[in-house]
């Protein structure tokens, strides 16, 4: 029994720190990269990077403006995964409920905020879900790979989406962008709620209180996964799905359903982007979002505490990197972070499956000294 305490506990801790461990390596790898390619000092443009986005509140704010989004395409590619799904559909199931959301908004002009605030979180929600649904009943009831299907419904809805903007777009308006969604739908900017407490935030930053629903959603799907029936049910099937069959558990059903809740929280990203900031449907806003969730929910290890860690470091490279630019005049360029978040993923994804690995050999090498 001991044994098994200290391998549990041992197992715990390797989960922990490897993630940990994989994203210092590869701040280094990248450090490695601008000093040979870009003859910069890493080491400066580390310290920009992170003291300009966790330095103070502003950086803070913009970090947490850029994860909001990300909260909710990650948790929805990992709950899907969980199953043992690839939903790489986000950014089809995102512009659609953002749509929804848009629609909504400037459609039901007359409804008070507490009626229409909701019915348009509802909408982003159900129509999201609607189309990772669709996927999910080819893959359970046909046999049709549900990356297949995602990258399809990508394309149907995005160029659905555009067709639409332009259909519902002001005719004065040069930009590619709907007509506005009416004021009673607006979430409020960071700075009113935290005056009321005291606090001091800048008016300029875009954050909003979507971030209050990304989190509430975190909460759901970690209390869905380890405390209620569908969850246990999800995960035996992502784990094995035929065991999971021989012990009564509906795998069709499950997969629809996964794919529908994963549909439903990338449909919420309008909320961030529409309801939140830029109160118009406008693509580029939402583009890339969907895709990005993808590195964040393996870089979380596929868990909701995990997504928002990960969601957070995007953030803070982003704008980070973003200053980076700024302040050094164009000499370390963005694409550099892109670059700094493709080592990273592939650094922790590998970290974790050389872990899996160390891991199953120990149990064996146990389990062989106990026989």
């Amino acid at each position: 029994m001991a044994k098994q305490r200290t391998f549990l506990q041992t197992s715990t801790l390797l989960g922990f720190l490897t993630p940990i461990i994989a994203i210092t390596l590869a701040l280094v790898a990248g450090g490695i990269i601008m000093y040979l390619f870009i003859g910069v000092n890493p080491i400066g443009v580390y310290q920009i990077i992170f003291t300009k986005a966790l330095g103070d509140i502003a950086g803070w704010g913009e970090v947490l403006y850029r994860a909001t989004p990300l909260i909710f395409t990650g948790l929805a590619v990992a709950l899907a995964f969980q199953c043992g799904l690839f939903n790489i559909g986000g950014e089809g199931q995102m512009v659609v409920g953002g749509f929804a959301i848009t629609w909504i908004g400037f459609t039901f002009t007359s409804l008070p905020s507490f009626l229409l605030i909701p019915l348009c979180i509802l909408s982003g929600a159900a129509v999201g879900a609607i189309w990772g649904a669709v996927p999910g009943y080819l893959k359970a009831k046909l046999g049709v790979h549900e990356v297949v299907n995602t990258i399809m419904m990508n394309w149907i809805g995005v160029f659905l989406v555009q067709y639409l903007t332009m259909k519902y777009k002001l005719p004065d308006d040069m930009k590619p962008q709907t007509k506005p969604i009416a004021e009673q739908a607006w979430l409020s900017f960071m700075h009113k709620p935290l005056e009321t407490l005291g606090i001091t935030f800048p008016k300029y930053i875009h954050l909003n209180t979507s971030i209050f629903l990304a989190l509430f959603v975190v909460l759901v799907i970690w209390y869905i996964l380890r405390r209620t029936r569908l969850g246990y049910e999800i995960q035996a099937v992502g784990f094995n799905a035929t065991a999971a069959e021989c012990g009564g558990i509906s795998v069709a059903r499950n997969i629809v359903l996964a794919m529908a809740i994963s549909g439903a929280m990338a449909g919420l990203t309008g909320v961030n982007q529409v309801m939140g900031d830029k109160h118009v449907f406008l693509y580029e806003v939402f583009d890339g979002q969907g895709f990005n969730g993808i590195g964040v929910a393996l870089i979380g290890r596929n868990e909701p505490v995990g997504v928002v860690l990960a969601a957070i470091l995007f953030g803070v490279l982003e704008f980070g990197g973003f200053s980076a630019s700024v302040m050094t005049g164009n000499k370390v360029p963005r694409e550099i972070i892109l670059i700094l978040k493709a080592i990273i993923l592939i650094f922790v994804v590998v970290s974790g499956e050389i872990t899996k690995r160390l891991i199953v050999f120990w149990q064996k090498k146990k389990g062989g000294q106990q026989a």
